[in-house]
């Protein structure tokens, strides 16, 4: 599934980092990632065992092990940057709460009606947000 996802964004554009979770954690994702010259942050699995082969990916991965054994999952996770997971899952929890289904049938259509989602949505944001003022 991972590939196919990654295989949706053209060669040309540059993948950065991509995060999952530990269910992802397979030396076939790993090397789907790897192909694509990309950054892969998933936490080990809770059981991980060093992977024995000596290619890239497993060397990546035996090293990420040592990592969140010396330092914890928590503090990996904070030092990794693999929180913004989190907060993507947040954001797509609330634009679903809007509706988990489009309503628009052709596809241009089915755009501009997650434009509206996503106008709404930031919207809320800003009303929700304290407004600070300094005071001398």
């Amino acid at each position: 599934v991972l590939g196919d996802l990654l295989a949706q964004i053209p060669l040309d554009e540059r993948i950065d980092s991509v995060y999952t979770d530990g269910a992802y954690d397979t030396k076939h994702c790993r090397q789907v990632i790897l192909d694509r010259d990309a950054h892969a942050l998933i936490p080990p699995r809770k059981n991980a065992k060093p992977w024995k082969d000596q290619k890239l990916r497993s060397l990546e991965r035996n090293e990420l092990l040592k990592t969140v054994k010396r330092l914890g999952r928590t503090l990996w996770k904070k030092w990794s940057g693999y929180h913004r997971r989190s907060l993507v899952e947040t954001k797509m929890h609330c634009i679903k709460l809007l509706g988990d289904k489009l309503t628009a049938r052709s596809f241009s259509s089915q755009v501009n009606e997650i434009h509206a989602r996503i106008a709404v949505l930031n919207k809320f944001t800003e009303l929700g947000r304290p407004h600070t003022q300094v005071v001398t």
